[in-house]
């Protein structure tokens, strides 16, 4: 979960002369970043350094990072007539640095880990879109869903043809897995997830598939909505820390993969309670195939990098030994 950061000194010192877009642009710069963490710690994949925003830009969107507010999309989508003046975008070329820089650090990497490409989710970037930015509430968003569902649905679809098109291409380019984040899809109902964002979810997947690549989705605040998203045919599913992982499981079928679901916030707690609440969710693993150990949620600027550090041993200490004593 967005395992390069601030929380770096090394990535730090790179965001200190130049803009997240910036370095989204520069195919080297953010093969570099991406490293940074695999350099560091003994991670079993990479996650190629990105956003789920620039590709609104190729679309018409006016985007932009403000210093202390976070992403602001100076043009939301308010009307039917701009939502049918997004354009169809071609990855290959109007997305290239990231595919790129995914090429980059799949040589750089040279099978010694996992390289994973990632995309936002429809409900996602269509809350982004609408609102101009982050929302507490999504007022914007769910009024147009309910009061306006065939304008909602033409969005829809030009987004999910959108990332449609960006995964395969980021497959193309190495991405071995890609994760779609739909990260505020746990703003939604179960009902009105399954109307207004499972059918966009599923067209996505099912094209991604086409490839041969393995498909995580995730959300947070997902707990009453693991059956539905798991019901959108991806390989894996992400949990968040809010739900325990063995239920989360039940959840979604264990006959397929589940990634999650340490609390992020439990980085910055000692190191005892951090190791007795990995070793509660490896317990709740029981040793089954299929587990990704990940936190729940992205890692927090503030986070130290000794915590990051002695988790990941832990949980390949703790993971080797349930492993040894499942096949005993």
């Amino acid at each position: 979960m967005r395992q390069a950061g601030r929380y770096m000194a090394e990535y730090r010192e790179i965001r200190s002369r130049h803009t997240l877009l910036e370095i989204c642009a520069q195919p080297e710069l953010a093969a570099e970043i991406t490293l940074q963490p695999i350099n560091a710690f003994d991670v079993d994949a990479a996650i190629i350094f990105a956003d789920i925003l620039p590709p609104l830009i190729p679309m018409g969107m006016s985007l932009e990072y403000a210093a202390g507010e976070g992403p602001v999309l100076h043009n939301p989508l308010r009307s039917r007539e701009q939502i049918e003046a997004l354009r169809e975008i071609d990855p290959t070329t109007d997305l290239k640095p990231t595919l790129d820089a995914l090429s980059i650090v799949r040589r750089e990497l040279d099978g010694k880990v996992a390289l994973i490409g990632f995309a936002g989710g429809p409900f996602t970037l269509a809350s982004y879109a609408i609102e101009g930015g982050s929302s507490r509430n999504y007022l914007h968003t769910k009024s147009l869903m309910y009061q306006d569902p065939n304008t909602w649905f033409l969005l829809m679809d030009k987004l999910a043809t959108m990332t449609s098109a960006y995964l395969i291409a980021q497959v193309a380019a190495g991405a071995q897995v890609v994760q779609v984040f739909d990260s505020w899809a746990g703003a939604l109902s179960p009902a009105d997830y399954r109307r207004f964002v499972l059918p966009s979810t599923r067209k996505i997947v099912a094209a991604v598939k086409e490839t041969g690549a393995p498909v995580i989705l995730f959300g947070t605040n997902t707990a009453g909505t693991l059956t539905d998203i798991a019901s959108a045919g991806s390989d894996v599913v992400g949990a968040d820390w809010r739900i325990q992982l063995d239920d989360a499981w039940k959840l979604i079928g264990e006959d397929r993969a589940i990634q999650g679901n340490l609390d992020p916030l439990l980085l910055f707690a000692p190191h005892d309670e951090i190791r007795r609440q990995i070793a509660a969710i490896l317990e709740q693993a029981g040793g089954r195939p299929g587990h990704i150990f990940n936190l729940g949620h992205g890692i927090l600027p503030q986070t130290p990098v000794d915590a990051v550090r002695a988790a990941v041993e832990m949980v390949h200490d703790m993971s080797a030994r349930e492993l040894e004593t499942t096949a005993r």
